[in-house]
């Protein structure tokens, strides 16, 4: 990892977790998944995240055998169009599994140049804090780690405060995502970096429940003062270009210490409602995958909502509840920024 991309990870940036882009019989599209990573470049996103939850844990399936393919392709489209651009862009790799697959996926990760990996304990359901611990540091001898807290309703697990403490002991961690979708399960992960003494870990929401008030609020613990500097999140893989100005607006109010406006408020709740159309809170998460794909099958960056799992589909009502959103809210969609560029993002 360059000390440009690390210092731009911990300024803050918008880093979208990168949908799989499939056609009618499930099968990988290299073409919409190279004008996905032109898209997140051109938006300003300053990393993306592949082979996390919204690319499907499904890839590293044997009989699927899509995780390698996957990472490998899009690793060399980002690269690409980052060299195109004359912009560094970060690329956050998932890692999953228990051990011995974990720190084969980091290796391949390494390999392949990417500067971090998202590091998800989702298999490690029934180990106990100095099991997970242990995975974690030999994950983190391999590549940069950053700590991930994926709520339990969709396959993580309750991570207590005692394992975030002992975690931001690990000298090669640099960030965590925390994405319980739980106040009190955050404040864990904060309080526990606060009380660590580490300066050098920041903090990145993935609670697309809540996501400016977030980026905007400050967390004073003892005399310790931090906030979450910007968002590893699945949310912010559609509508992104709305999310960097998003983050951007953010980031002043925060360094021009005035306070947060009503509008900012509103604007929290703006997005929290887009969101519940997206990840369909309504059926237990059933269809954020397919949601987020509806979004960008409608702005025509990919072909379909088809994923991995053909029972993962669209909620009833789901398709409604994006159309109200997109009508309620025109000034969160980014469309005109999309039909302005997304001839140049097909071309070879």
């Amino acid at each position: 990892m360059t000390d440009v991309i690390l210092n731009n990870f911990r300024k803050g940036m918008v880093i979208p977790a990168m949908p799989l882009a499939l056609n009618e019989k499930r099968e990988f599209q290299p073409r919409y998944q190279r004008a996905m990573a032109r898209y997140y470049i051109d938006a300003g996103a300053g990393g993306v995240a592949v082979g996390v939850h919204s690319t499907q844990f499904e890839i590293r399936e044997p009989e699927i055998g899509l995780f390698e393919p996957v990472l490998r392709q899009t690793a060399g489209f980002i690269d690409e169009w980052s060299a195109r651009r004359g912009k560094p862009v970060m690329k956050v790799g998932g890692i999953c599994g228990p051990t011995a697959q974990a720190l084969k996926e980091a290796e391949f990760e390494r390999s392949l140049g990417y500067d971090a990996g998202l590091l998800s304990l989702a298999a490690l359901k029934n180990a106990s804090i100095d099991e997970m611990l242990a995975h974690c540091r030999k994950v983190s001898e391999i590549i940069p780690v950053i700590g991930f807290y994926l709520q339990p309703s969709v396959g993580g697990r309750i991570l207590p405060y005692e394992f975030w403490r002992e975690f931001a002991t690990i000298k090669n961690v640099i960030g965590i995502k925390m994405a319980p979708f739980n106040r009190y399960q955050t404040f864990d992960v904060v309080r526990a970096l606060a009380e660590s003494g580490r300066e050098d870990i920041t903090l990145y929401t993935g609670n697309d429940d809540n996501i400016v008030i977030d980026l905007l609020s400050e967390y004073q613990i003892n005399d310790r003062k931090l906030r979450i500097k910007g968002g590893l999140l699945g949310h912010w893989c559609c509508w992104t270009r709305k999310a960097v100005e998003l983050l951007e607006e953010c980031h002043r109010i925060v360094d021009a210490g005035g306070t947060v406006s009503a509008e900012m408020l509103t604007r929290n709740i703006q997005v929290t409602d887009c969101n519940a159309a997206f990840f369909d809170p309504a059926h237990q998460f059933a269809g954020c995958i397919p949601g987020i794909h509806e979004v960008l099958r409608r702005q025509g960056l990919l072909p379909g909502t088809w994923c991995l799992n053909p029972n993962e589909v669209l909620s009833p009502g789901q398709s409604e509840e994006i159309d109200r959103v997109w009508r309620a809210y025109p000034h969160l969609n980014d469309d005109g920024f999309i039909n302005t560029h997304r001839n140049e993002w097909f071309e070879d």
